[in-house]
């Protein structure tokens, strides 16, 4: 540590964060500073998958052009230092909110809140992958047909999680109907409230976090599968499907797409619930696979 990242004097104490990361994650305290650090699981692993080295890049990469995200110190590529790939970014203090309804907040904040996600979404999507030196981050041509063929064969292929009518219709309609892909943007993947730090006192993201399934995609993608948060149960993911949006002062979905849209320079989206279905048949068939 002390010959890479700046600044850096020990001791030094680890500490395993809790919960299913699918790369383990520890917080490192330094008695001048905090960090994180991320490596691959140990073992033999799926190929591309836990690249923390994608991860390292496009932090580094979008934290040059300003957008929130934690300072990335260094990525170690030697598998003798501690098993596996790792890297060190500073730990970002702020607010993590599990519950999309964002109790603990005021209810005439709660608004700022809203829109501090979107905005940063927004922001994310606004960025030239080549100018930003992302430009080969992603492979070329219709995020949507690549997406669908790619979670249709994992989903077709895992016997042991079996099948589901449902599933099996998807599979058939969704190649029938994509949506026009040729846009292109810098994707996060799994963009919602628990994946991001908020400051500890002001409705503002300091940071967003987890960018395992980031890749080059369509930003409308992206987004939708954001909004998902309308469509979900609260005890699957960070839903909002049963909440009185209006008690609670938070932006109905149609308000929300339409801020989106405001700051992206569109007049709507065509075809949201194409994507949308494509977006929840993704993530069923990642949940899919992890019940197999």
């Amino acid at each position: 540590m002390a010959d890479h990242v700046e600044g850096f004097a020990g001791p030094l104490t680890v500490e395993q964060f809790k919960g299913g990361q699918s790369n383990p994650t520890y917080k490192l305290v330094a008695p001048d500073a905090r960090y994180v650090l991320r490596r691959k699981p140990p073992g033999e692993l799926v190929k591309g998958a836990h690249a923390v080295d994608r991860e390292a890049r496009v932090q580094m990469a979008l934290g040059a052009h300003g957008f929130p995200v934690a300072k990335v110190r260094g990525l170690c590529t030697d598998d003798s230092v501690i098993g596996t790939w790792f890297y060190v970014m500073d730990m970002v203090e702020g607010r993590i909110f599990w519950d999309a309804t964002f109790p603990g907040v005021s209810v005439e904040e709660r608004p700022a809140y809203f829109d501090a996600m979107n905005a940063t979404l927004a922001q994310l999507h606004s960025f030239d992958p080549d100018t930003i030196g992302l430009g080969d981050y992603g492979k070329p041509g219709n995020y949507f047909t690549r997406q669908i063929g790619r979670w249709s064969k994992q989903y077709l292929a895992d016997e042991l999680a079996g099948r589901n009518a449902d599933m099996d219709a998807l599979v058939e309609w969704l190649p029938e109907n994509v949506p026009d892909g040729e846009e292109s943007s810098v994707v996060h993947g799994d963009y919602r409230c628990d994946n991001m730090i908020f400051h500890p006192t002001e409705p503002r993201v300091l940071a967003v976090l987890d960018w395992e399934l980031s890749t080059l995609g369509h930003p409308l993608a992206d987004f939708v599968n954001h909004t998902m948060m309308y469509r979900m149960e609260p005890d699957i993911v960070a839903g909002l499907k049963g909440a009185d949006l209006s008690a609670l002062n938070i932006p109905s979905e149609q308000e929300y797409v339409a801020a989106y849209c405001c700051r992206t320079g569109r007049d709507a989206i065509s075809g949201y619930e194409q994507i949308m279905a494509f977006c929840l048949f993704r993530f069923a068939a990642i949940f899919h696979g992890i019940k197999g």
